[in-house]
C-alpha cells in the first residue's frame, strides 16, 4: 500500500473515530452552540429596533446573521482545542504513535472532523437565523455555494489553529482558555455593528482581523451588499492561518513524538 493510501485509510480511521466520540458526547458542541444562539436572540428581540438605526427588525437580522455563523465558526472549534489537549493528557495519542498508522493521521483526521462538525453547526444556527426572520433573496445557486465554501476555508482555518492551541496547552481547561480569541475577535468584528459606527481609533483593529472581510464577503454573498476587496483578504487570511497552522500543530505533534 502506497504511502498516501495509507494516510487516506487511517485518517478515514480517526475520522470515524472522532465523530462517534461527538455523537456520544455531544454536551460540548451542544454547549459551544449557545453562545451564537443566545448572542443571536439578544441581539434580534432585546436590542433589534435600537440596534437596526431606524431600518426595522428585519434589516438588522438580515445583517446580523452572516456575523453569527462566523462567530459559529470560532465557538464551535474551541470543542477541537478542548478534545486535541484532552487526548495528550489521556495517553491516547501516545498510545496511537505506537500503532503501525500514518503520522499524520491523528491531526487529519481530527481537522476533517472538526470542519465537518463546523459545518453541522453552521446549519443549525442558521435554521435559528431562519425562524427568526433572515431570508436571501438574491443570493444565486452559484452565491451560495461560493458563501459555503467561503465557510468551508474558515472552519479549515480555525480548526487547525485550534489543533496547535490544543496540543500546545498542558490541559483541557488551559485549551479552552486559550481559544477564547476565537470567540472574542467576532465580537469587535462588524458581526454586530457596521464599522463607520466605531470610534475612528478603533475602526483599524474591527478592519483588518481576519473576521471582518469574511463576515462582509459572506453578506455580500448572501444579501447582495458591495463586497469589494474583502474577498481576497478575507482568503489570504484563510490560506496564511491554515498553513501557521498546519506548521505549528505539525511541530508540536513531530517534538512530542521525540
Amino acid at each position: 500500500m502506497s504511502s498516501f493510501a495509507l494516510a487516506v485509510r487511517d485518517s478515514s480511521t480517526m475520522l470515524r473515530r472522532n465523530l462517534l466520540h461527538a455523537r456520544r458526547y455531544p454536551s460540548l458542541t451542544l454547549n459551544l452552540l449557545l453562545t451564537p444562539v443566545m448572542l443571536l436572540l439578544l441581539f434580534v428581540y432585546v436590542f433589534g429596533n435600537a440596534m437596526s438605526g431606524g431600518a426595522g427588525r428585519a434589516a438588522y437580522v438580515a445583517y446580523l446573521v452572516p456575523g453569527i455563523l462566523m462567530m459559529t465558526i470560532g465557538s464551535t472549534v474551541i470543542g477541537t482545542a478542548v478534545s486535541m489537549a484532552t487526548d495528550m493528557n489521556e495517553g491516547i495519542v501516545a498510545r496511537f504513535r505506537t500503532m503501525a498508522i500514518h503520522r499524520g493521521s491523528v491531526l487529519f483526521g481530527r481537522v476533517i472532523g472538526s470542519v465537518l462538525q463546523s459545518m453541522l453547526s453552521v446549519v443549525l444556527v442558521g435554521a435559528v437565523g431562519v425562524a427568526v426572520g433572515f431570508r436571501s433573496h438574491d443570493a444565486t445557486l452559484l452565491k451560495w455555494l461560493a458563501a459555503f465554501g467561503l465557510l468551508v476555508l474558515v472552519a479549515l482555518a480555525l480548526t487547525w489553529i485550534a489543533v496547535g492551541m490544543g496540543l500546545g496547552s498542558p490541559n483541557a481547561e488551559a485549551a479552552s482558555n486559550s481559544a477564547l480569541p476565537l470567540i472574542v475577535l467576532p465580537l469587535i468584528s462588524s458581526a454586530f455593528v457596521p464599522l463607520h459606527s466605531m470610534p475612528g481609533w478603533f475602526q483599524p483593529i474591527a478592519q483588518y482581523q481576519p473576521f471582518t472581510p469574511a463576515i462582509e464577503t459572506l453578506r455580500g454573498l448572501l444579501l447582495g451588499t458591495p463586497i469589494g476587496n474583502n474577498w481576497w483578504i478575507a482568503l489570504a487570511w484563510c490560506a496564511a492561518l491554515t498553513v501557521l497552522g498546519y506548521v505549528w500543530s505539525r511541530s508540536q505533534f513531530d517534538r512530542e513524538s521525540e
